[in-house]
């Protein structure tokens, strides 16, 4: 068994087509298929549904699947630190993925900038995702690192540290009634025709809860999975949002566009990185966590 076997089956199950899988690993197809044939033979058990086209994997199949992740991965971990001490000035170098909830985008921008400040050569990779698709490719190896909620999934098997307290505003456009006023009841934005993130996201699954608290149903006109779709929304449309307080300060002003805090209930969720919990631990995932404690948290997302 050797690693290019292992790179040929992920690419597989990735693809779920032998023709795809090859081109991504820029062979043929025989050879794919061949020392994957290869790859079964060795471990004496069935990986592959045989059929005209792939069917999926065996059961054993996906028990080899998750261990050939996790063999990749501390392969690319190896490969990273080995060019690490190979580079001149022992300079972190390597391509590095961060699943990101999409209420913690800006925050990222933050994080990715000081990973850039101090460790120039990391190319980066950063994916919008639900706090559950966090988790799942987490699991998999498909993303190093993930910005998602810490206090509602659960996160056993995971490496956690919280970056910032997130809490909530009513976003409107300033010709809105409600635009000038200091703070805005949960209930009171319930009334308001509404655009909200869609009811996969966590974010969303929090607003939800915030209202059941308030004993108010909001009125919801519009869902979406983009952040900067709720922006256009309150822009164009006129519609009401709720978005994280500290947006605003890290997006810039917008000169129609005002945040108001909302209370009654106040409302506050942890939000911070996520890695696989192991010894040791990736060069470029640390440098991860090294360089999110330097970020200052923006008014709106407090420390925790």
């Amino acid at each position: 068994m050797d690693i290019r076997q292992l790179q040929y089956l992920s690419a597989l199950a990735r693809e779920k087509h032998f023709t795809r899988a090859a081109k991504a690993c820029n062979v043929t197809q025989p050879t794919l298929s061949g020392r994957i044939r290869q790859l079964e033979q060795e471990l004496g058990v069935p990986i592959v549904e045989r059929g005209q086209r792939f069917h999926g994997l065996t059961a054993e199949g996906e028990r080899v699947l998750k261990w050939a992740h996790a063999i990749l991965d501390n392969w690319g971990s190896l490969q990273q630190e080995i060019s690490t001490l190979r580079s001149a000035k022992g300079a972190l170098v390597g391509r590095l993925s961060l699943g990101v909830v999409p209420s913690a985008l800006p925050m990222a921008a933050l994080i990715t900038k000081a990973i850039q400040d101090s460790h120039s050569g990391i190319e980066l990779t950063v994916l919008s995702q639900s706090s559950v698709e966090i988790l799942r490719n987490l699991e998999d190896f498909s993303i190093d690192v993930g910005l998602t909620y810490l206090d509602n999934e659960p996160i056993e098997g995971m490496h956690a540290e919280s970056i910032y307290m997130e809490r909530y505003c009513l976003l409107l456009r300033d010709d809105h009634h409600l635009a000038g006023k200091a703070s805005v009841t949960w209930a009171e934005a319930a009334k308001q025709p509404l655009c909200l993130l869609t009811p996969n996201m966590q974010n969303r699954r929090i607003i939800d809860r915030a209202f059941r608290t308030a004993n108010s149903t909001p009125i919801i006109r519009l869902e979406t999975n983009s952040v900067i779709n709720l922006y256009a929304n309150v822009h164009l449309m006129g519609l009401a949002s709720i978005v994280p307080e500290y947006f605003l300060k890290i997006l810039g002003p917008m000169s129609d566009i005002r945040a108001v805090p909302l209370t009654n209930p106040e409302i506050e969720h942890s939000v911070g990185l996520v890695a696989v919990d192991r010894d040791p631990v990736s060069p470029l995932v640390l440098a991860v966590f090294e360089s999110a404690a330097q970020v200052a948290a923006p008014a709106g997302a407090g420390r925790k």
